[in-house]
């Protein structure tokens, strides 16, 4: 009886064949592993389950091999040697099932997510809300100002702003700070409170549950820009406040606004500070 040496095994890459979907168009590496040519196709189609989750009945396994054309390894009880498995042989494994049977384990909007009850929160000794009620910061604070306090607060010193400066309809203004040769300048289009703005601080509560008073809106200035370094065309969260251009529109704080004789750039004025510059 001839001696009957034992099959080498061949180092194999392990692929995931694209979805389909347009960010998945191209076979994702998963591993490298090594394949006894002597295993038929089902026991490797169970090992590489573990990789996959693809069921071995769903798995389609597509053998490509440097040199040779790529064949797909059909009947579960053939050898996978049969397909001349060589170092660098790739198996690209492509699931048979329907998209809306596989599991997706990147989308969690379906996933129950854990939510901390409030009380159980507010007992904690370790939490956020436990060191700010040490340090009396925030709604802690016994001399902080409740939320209709600040936000008339900086009503009232938006207006200050807004008179001191003599911001007007009309009036041409350059957004602070401003550093030649970057300088936006342009010419005022609108002022007044902008309640598609969302408030960041105190009153965020108030503009979110729509009660919150015109007298207390924060004021804004809307700026229509010579040019196009804007971040609007003056309008924000679907509601127009001046027309202008596409990224021409900005609306700044009163106290990032100065009024002047700023006549809009022309070439000469280009050069000449491209000059400056230099």
């Amino acid at each position: 009886m001839a001696f009957q040496p034992t099959p080498t095994d061949v180092s194999v890459i392990i692929t995931n064949a694209a979805s389909g979907k347009a960010n998945d168009a191209e076979p994702k590496f998963l591993t490298e592993r090594r394949i006894t040519p002597t295993w038929t196709v089902m026991q490797v189609k169970t090992k590489l389950e573990t990789m996959t989750g693809i069921p071995p009945g769903s798995q389609r396994l597509r053998v490509k091999t440097p040199g040779r054309p790529d064949q797909w390894a059909d009947g579960d009880d053939r050898l996978i040697g049969d397909w001349g498995l060589v170092k660098g042989s790739e198996f690209e494994i492509h699931d048979s099932r329907p998209q809306t049977m596989r599991a997706n384990f990147t989308d969690l909007s379906s996933v129950d997510k854990y939510v901390l009850p409030t009380e159980t929160y507010e007992a904690r000794s370790d939490s956020v809300l436990a060191w700010k009620k040490n340090k009396k910061l925030g709604r802690f604070d016994p001399n902080a100002l409740s939320p209709e306090e600040a936000l008339r607060h900086q009503a009232e010193k938006d207006q200050a702003e807004v008179n001191t400066r003599g911001i007007a309809v009309a009036n041409r203004a350059i957004v602070l700070p401003s550093t030649p040769p970057h300088i936006r300048r342009g010419t005022i289009r609108f002022v007044g409170p902008v309640p598609t703005i969302p408030i960041t601080g105190p009153g965020r509560e108030l503009q979110q549950s729509g009660e919150l008073p015109a007298n207390l809106q924060p004021i804004w200035v809307g700026i229509e820009l010579d040019e196009p370094m804007g971040k609007n065309d003056g309008s924000v969260g679907g509601q127009r406040y001046f027309e202008c251009l596409g990224n021409r529109g900005v609306f700044v704080k009163p106290e990032k606004v100065e009024v002047g004789e700023f006549p809009p750039l022309g070439l000469d004025d280009e050069l000449d500070e491209l000059m400056e510059e230099i």
